[in-house]
């Protein structure tokens, strides 16, 4: 197996305990820990048991302010622009509902989103009188950029969110060009990039979002458990968090409060320090193999499986879009997604099941379809014993 596109992939496998037992092939559910994660975590656990939590906390002081620079690293952002939150759709909840949103204010976003996020429109138009509109896929199945742009051409455009990668479908969203084009009418720019970071090589800069929220359980391959926000510098004044505590605020006794100056403003005071800690670990780990490495060999994975899939006589691959990412989804014809995933579980095969017509918008969307999602850890094997546990 050796080193495949500049990744040592013996030596990832050798980190990661779970690949001798499984071949886990649901990292866009949660990724399997390698070991530098595995012992921040358990080390510092073991350190409130042993000293109290609070105590705990102090001594570690230096690994909880590494995870602000380990993150911002990881995507070119600043350590100020970051923020922990306990996972992805907090971390999302807390951009979004800092939005000062405005009677009429149009929020635009695509077929494929996430309904967590979907829900979350809803609620601020009827609470708040927006419109939520769905910009419409080109030929590819891929948010359409010259429909975009018409719409922001017509102004009264408060906000543009997506996902950077869709929970099912097999497409990256072109987020750079979403951003240039937000950029260019003014308008914030929301990237739901929970299962991007750590997957591909994410540039805050590059891509000229204004916010963006991540997992640390996905391809990151950090804790459950824990998440950031990215908010940028220019802006992060303008957001007010939808609640606030000691640590986003100081209390101006007796009846005022000032918020901080930074993306620290959308945390709490409790949080898992040792995930955190962990998330940081995560953040090192990615960062010392390459993103560009890691995009490389989860692409080229996932296209070794989309032909070896199509090569099968009843299975059909369901992925669109013109840049394909690491997740894979297809069906087995005679045998529902749950019954596919079963019959691999019984091979200490790891895949999940994807109800497409559960998430957004997308007119097309299937009932459920089986996920397949690799990541640079995975083996040639791994997609071999796939193939063979198919019913």
């Amino acid at each position: 197996m050796g080193t495949d596109g500049g990744i040592d992939v013996d030596k990832v496998r050798a980190d990661t305990p779970g690949c001798a037992r499984v071949a886990h092939l649901n990292n866009a559910g949660a990724a399997l820990p390698p070991a530098p994660v595995i012992e921040a975590v358990a080390e510092h656990f073991a350190l409130e048991a042993e000293i109290g939590g609070y105590e705990a906390a102090e001594q570690g002081e230096d690994a909880v302010e590494h995870f602000y620079d380990a993150v911002a690293g990881l995507i070119g952002a600043r350590a100020d622009e970051i923020a922990y939150v306990e996972n992805a759709t907090r971390a999302w909840d807390m951009a979004f509902y800092a939005i000062p949103f405005a009677e009429g204010d149009r929020i635009l976003t695509t077929t494929s989103e996430y309904s967590s996020n979907a829900i979350a429109y809803q609620q601020i138009a009827a609470a708040k009188g927006a419109r939520v509109e769905v910009v419409p896929d080109d030929a590819n199945g891929t948010l359409a950029l010259d429909a975009l742009e018409a719409e922001l051409a017509k102004g009264g455009v408060r906000l543009v969110s997506l996902n950077h990668i869709p929970t099912y479908n097999g497409l990256v969203n072109p987020a750079a060009e979403v951003g240039r084009l937000c950029r260019e009418h003014g308008v914030l720019f929301l990237l739901d990039a929970c299962q991007s970071v750590g997957h591909l090589a994410v540039d805050v800069a590059e891509i000229g979002c204004d916010m963006l929220s991540a997992t640390g359980r996905k391809y990151l391959r950090g804790p459950r458990g824990t998440g950031f926000l990215y908010v940028r510098r220019e802006i992060v004044q303008a957001l007010e968090p939808p609640f606030l505590d000691l640590t986003a605020a100081e209390w101006k006794a007796p009846d005022g409060y000032e918020i901080r100056g930074d993306a620290r403003r959308f945390e709490t005071w409790e949080r898992y320090v040792a995930g955190q800690i962990g998330l940081g670990a995560a953040a090192d780990y990615a960062s010392a193999l390459g993103m560009a490495a890691i995009e490389e060999r989860v692409t080229g994975l996932a296209a070794d499986l989309r032909r070896m899939l199509a090569d099968r006589p009843g299975v059909t691959v369901l992925d669109r879009g013109e840049r394909p990412s690491g997740i894979v989804t297809f069906t087995v014809d005679g045998h529902s997604a749950a019954e596919v995933k079963a019959a691999a579980r019984e091979r200490d095969v790891n895949v999940s099941v994807a109800q497409p017509r559960t998430h957004g918008y997308d007119p097309h969307g299937l009932d459920s379809a089986v996920r397949a999602s690799v990541h640079y850890y995975n083996s040639d094997e791994d997609l071999d014993r796939l193939l063979a546990a198919l019913p």
